[in-house]
């Protein structure tokens, strides 16, 4: 499934249990807060978080970005 979104402000810590899911930045910035680490994501940029990864998605500004995942995924996290 490919969702778009538009981001901006800061999503809760979440994981996956069981799906990967990959981010691809179209416009403005991107930050995905992993464990231990920090990415920043510009235009034309992605990042595939593997499953079972405690991580969450960050924006200072309007920032629009394609997630490619499995359908089962639930965007919360599980």
């Amino acid at each position: 499934m490919v969702r778009l979104g538009v981001f901006k402000g800061e999503f809760h810590w979440h994981k996956h249990d069981r799906e990967d899911e990959f981010f691809y930045v179209i416009e403005g910035c991107l930050f995905l807060d992993l464990e231990g680490q920090t990415i920043a994501l510009g235009p034309r940029q992605g990042l595939m978080v593997p499953h079972g990864v405690l991580h969450r998605t960050r924006a200072e500004t309007r920032t629009v970005a394609l997630m490619i995942e499995p359908a089962t995924v639930v965007p919360t996290g599980d």
